[in-house]
């Protein structure tokens, strides 16, 4: 008896719908294919044109990369191609570290340290306060500028001999390893009112450290007698949104702290109750007009939750979300925006150029300043904070000079605003002409 079964008109109409398919989309990637290859053949005869016929020799290698920044620049004002010269300072700037020995040098004098972070590749080989580094690897110092002379000490294969002389003259050698070092994002931490336990730290932008970062400064005010905190994020550029809500979570307890939209979805960020560590702690939050991307995220998620007063100027209006890609086969980093974000009330952070009226986020106290009073500010914000460690030689130095070795903070009005809500003392507001 015949086994044999006759396919049903369904089956016979789903494989028929299936090949057709597979042909449609084999013509689709064909078709694709040939459109993307007559573009990367016209790239190549422009690149082939411009390295053959310009007035002066040109590396393909520098036509290509100019070829790509153009591409990624014309999507918007935040994607951008980085080539081998940019990776390191980009690197450094979202990871929060970098490669070399752990001091901050004196402005204006080559090699001149003015203190070195406690347990980096310099404390460890015993470089001091006031130590002048002479000659290292070899070649002398004086006459370098900042980025030659770190790049003599970012080498990575091998121990870099230098030799130092002391604020007393004397001349001596020492030999050290460079290491991956920590880039500091949060400074300038203290206690600003005594009397009343007013604590104060900056937030100079987001990298992979920076929740570790504030935890620790907040740790020290805690144990100094901090009652309520200042958090500065004036001049702050964004960087990684991860560190930002993290931070968030430390004071708001529930709800949600970011909302982000890509091509996709909605995704959003949830606090966290567990990591609400500062629920409920008095706290203000300066802003300006440099802060902004991750710092907006912040702010808005403290202000929309009424987790903290808002104190000083509107924000830039930067609401999109940059992912950085590494390109295969080249030392090179592709940042392109992927998402756009807005606040947990779902308001809109991006500025619109059409827009006069939409500029980021807006102060709950709004306290104007001259371009005058802002450059300090903005100045001392970019400074480090010395270690405990190195201030009694550095003011021992001050002293042998007769002048101030580390900037002492300058008049600030914003700030006074934020100290007087926190302790409840008399608020002077006046107009600014800017």
């Amino acid at each position: 008896m015949s086994t044999e079964r006759t396919p049903s008109p369904g089956q016979v109409f789903f494989i028929l719908g299936l090949t057709i398919g597979l042909f449609a989309a084999l013509a689709l990637d064909r078709t694709a294919r040939f459109f993307l290859d007559r573009d990367v053949e016209l790239v190549r005869a422009v690149r082939d044109m411009a390295s053959q016929e310009f007035v002066q020799p040109v590396e393909p290698e520098t036509l290509m990369d100019g070829a790509l920044r153009g591409m990624l620049s014309g999507l918007d004002r935040y994607s951008h191609y980085y080539g081998a010269d940019e990776v390191a300072d980009l690197d450094r700037e979202t990871s929060g570290e970098f490669l070399g020995i752990g001091v901050v040098f004196r402005p204006g004098e080559s090699g001149r340290i003015l203190f070195a972070y406690p347990g980096s590749p310099a404390d460890r080989a015993g470089l001091r306060v006031g130590d002048r580094i002479v000659s290292a690897a070899g070649r002398e110092v004086d006459g370098l500028n900042a980025r030659e002379l770190q790049s003599l000490l970012r080498t990575d294969d091998g121990n870099v001999r230098l030799v130092v002389e002391g604020l007393d003259g004397e001349a001596r050698d020492t030999t050290l390893q460079p290491e991956v070092v920590l880039d500091p994002t949060v400074r300038h931490a203290r206690l600003l009112d005594s009397a009343t336990s007013v604590g104060y730290l900056a937030i100079r932008s987001f990298s992979h450290h920076t929740l570790e970062e504030f935890d620790r400064a907040v740790a020290g005010l805690r144990a100094s007698g901090m009652h309520a905190l200042v958090i500065d994020l004036r001049a702050n550029p964004g960087g990684i949104l991860d560190a930002a809500t993290s931070i968030a979570n430390r004071f708001v307890a529930h709800g949600v702290l970011v909302r982000t939209r890509t091509r996709a979805e909605v995704h959003e960020t949830e606090a966290r109750p567990e990591e609400a560590t500062l629920a409920g702690l008095p706290l203000v939050a300066l802003i300006d007009g440099a802060s902004a991307s991750a710092s907006e995220v912040l702010a808005a998620a403290l202000q929309d939750h009424c987790a903290a007063v808002l104190v000083g100027e509107p924000t830039y209006g930067k609401g999109t979300v940059q992912t950085l890609k590494r390109v295969t086969g080249r030392r090179a980093v592709v940042k392109i925006t992927t998402a756009t974000y807005c606040g947990p009330s779902s308001r809109r952070i991006e500025h619109d150029d059409e827009d006069v009226q939409q500029s980021g986020i807006a102060p709950d106290l709004w306290i104007p300043l001259t371009d005058a009073e802002q450059e300090p500010i903005h100045r001392h914000l970019f400074t480090y904070s010395p270690p405990a460690e190195a201030l009694p030689a550095l003011h021992e130095w001050e002293t042998h000079e007769d002048q101030p070795l580390i900037e002492a903070p300058p008049p600030d009005r914003q700030l006074d605003a934020a100290v007087a809500l926190l302790t409840g003392k008399e608020l002077e507001l006046r107009a600014v002409a800017r």
